[in-house]
């Protein structure tokens, strides 16, 4: 099973919300193939500014890969996101986690967000 020696070396973190269906069909996903991670419960303790920071240098597309700009919340946002500046921005998203696409895994040089099995097996294998 070289899915579950690969992540054994590399520390996987798990951003997920417990009634987030994409979320938990993530975990299950983890879970059945072997996989150890860290799960973080993106409420209760959300990335930091410091480590949104370096899930955006990740990216291919910037804040709009993980800025969940569908959500009722991002919506009620009484700014303009394009007027502030980046440290402005990580804080708030730091402090309003709703705002985030989820899930979020990373080993710290890839980045997968939302479910996607073929993506996460790549990570792993």
């Amino acid at each position: 099973m070289a899915v579950a020696e690969r992540t054994q070396t590399q520390k996987l973190t798990f951003f997920t919300y417990p009634s987030c269906t994409s979320c938990r069909k993530a975990k299950a996903w983890l879970a059945e193939n072997g996989v150890n991670y860290e799960e973080r419960h993106l409420f209760k303790n959300p990335p930091t500014a410091e480590e949104l920071l370096d899930i955006i240098k990740m990216t291919t597309n910037g804040l709009d890969e993980i800025l969940s700009t569908r959500s009722q919340r991002f919506k009620n946002l009484d700014v303009d996101i394009n007027d502030m500046s980046v440290k402005e921005l990580l804080e708030m998203l730091s402090e309003e986690p709703q705002l985030l696409k989820r899930p979020i895994l990373t080993d710290g040089e890839n980045l997968i967000v939302g479910f996607n099995s073929s993506a996460m097996k790549n990570l792993l294998s």
